[in-house]
C-alpha cells in the first residue's frame, strides 16, 4: 500500500483546484529544468493533491514550450501517483458536442518539436503506449463527471498536433475521415508518454469547446466563441476534481494494469555501460529499477 496523491495538469482555463485544505505553492527543482509553474499542494477530503497549471499562471507557455519532461518529473518527485490531465480540445464529431467532456484512451502524436522522452544515449528504454490511459483512473474521471451533472464521453481518440494555429480545413476532414480522430488538441503528448515513462497512471479527459474547421455549419474556429465556453468548461472540470478524492482513498494497491510497473523490462542499456549522468537524472522517474 503507498499513499495516494492525485496529481491535477490543468489545460487553459484550470488555474485552481476548489477547497484545497493546507495549500500552498512549491518550487520544485528537476533536472530537466523548471516545470511550467510552482505547483500547487494540499489535501481534499483526506487524499493529497498537487496542481500543476500546464501552460503556467498567466498562459506563458504554448503547447510547444510546454516543459513537458520537467512537468512529470516535478509531480513524481512531490509522491504523484495518479496524473489527470485536463484540457481543451475541439471535436471530430457531431454528438462531442462544445461543452461535453471526453475521456480519452487513445492519441494519434502529430507533434514534432518536442522532447518526447527521458532516456536516450546513455541510458535507452522502450516501455509500451499501446494502451497510453489508465483504465482505473479514467473510471474514477467518468464517474466523477457523471456525478457532477457533465455530459461525458468514455472513450476517444485524441489528435496532438504541434499548433499553435488550428488546423487547416483538409487536414481538419483527414484527421476526422481518414484518420478516425474523436477530438484535438496540442498539449497530451508527449505528456502522455512521459507519464508512462515515469510509471504514473495518466488519465486525460478533454473539455470540447468547440467542432475545428470540419463543421459545415461552424467554419473556421471562433477564438471568442472558444473562450465562451472554455469558462464554462472550467467550472465544469473544477466540479470533476473535487469528486475524485471519493473515489480514489487515501491509500492505493498497485495499479491493476502495470502503469506503476512499466520500467520493469524497459530499459536495455546494460548496467556497465549507463552513462552516470544520465542515470542521475532518471534519480525521480526511474529510481525504483535503477537504483533497486
Amino acid at each position: 500500500m503507498t499513499d495516494t496523491m492525485i496529481a491535477v495538469i490543468g489545460g487553459s482555463g484550470i488555474y485552481e483546484i476548489d477547497g484545497l485544505e493546507g495549500a500552498r505553492w512549491q518550487v520544485v527543482d528537476t533536472p530537466w529544468g523548471a516545470p511550467s509553474d510552482e505547483i500547487l499542494t494540499g489535501s481534499l477530503d483526506g487524499v493529497k493533491m498537487a496542481f500543476l497549471p500546464r501552460h503556467g499562471r498567466g498562459h506563458v507557455h504554448s503547447p510547444t514550450t510546454v516543459p513537458y519532461r520537467a512537468n512529470i518529473d516535478a509531480l513524481k518527485r512531490l509522491g504523484a501517483t495518479d496524473v489527470i490531465s485536463v484540457s481543451a480540445c475541439g471535436s471530430f464529431r457531431e454528438e462531442m458536442a462544445p461543452g461535453d467532456f471526453v475521456v480519452v484512451d487513445q492519441f494519434i502524436d502529430r507533434t514534432f518539436a518536442r522532447e518526447k522522452s527521458f532516456f536516450g544515449t546513455g541510458c535507452v528504454a522502450h516501455v509500451s503506449v499501446a494502451h497510453p490511459t489508465c483504465p482505473r483512473l479514467s473510471d474514477a474521471c467518468e464517474t466523477a463527471a457523471r456525478a457532477a451533472g457533465i455530459s461525458v464521453h468514455r472513450g476517444g481518440t485524441y489528435l496532438a498536433m504541434e499548433g499553435p494555429q488550428f488546423s487547416t480545413l483538409a487536414e481538419s476532414k483527414m484527421y476526422r475521415e481518414s484518420w478516425g480522430a474523436d477530438v484535438i488538441g496540442m498539449t497530451n503528448m508527449p505528456e502522455a508518454k512521459l507519464a508512462r515513462e515515469a510509471e504514473l497512471c495518466y488519465a486525460s479527459v478533454a473539455m470540447i469547446t468547440d467542432y475545428d474547421s470540419w463543421h459545415p455549419d461552424h467554419g473556421e474556429v471562433d477564438v471568442a466563441e472558444i473562450i465562451k465556453t472554455l469558462m464554462g468548461n472550467a467550472d465544469k472540470g473544477r466540479a470533476l476534481v473535487k469528486g475524485l478524492p471519493a473515489l480514489l482513498s487515501a491509500t492505493r494497491e498497485p495499479c491493476p494494469h502495470g502503469c506503476d510497473r512499466a520500467l520493469d523490462y524497459a530499459i536495455l542499456t546494460a548496467p556497465e555501460k549507463r552513462d552516470p549522468a544520465v542515470v542521475a537524472k532518471l534519480d525521480a522517474v526511474a529510481g525504483r529499477v535503477l537504483n533497486g
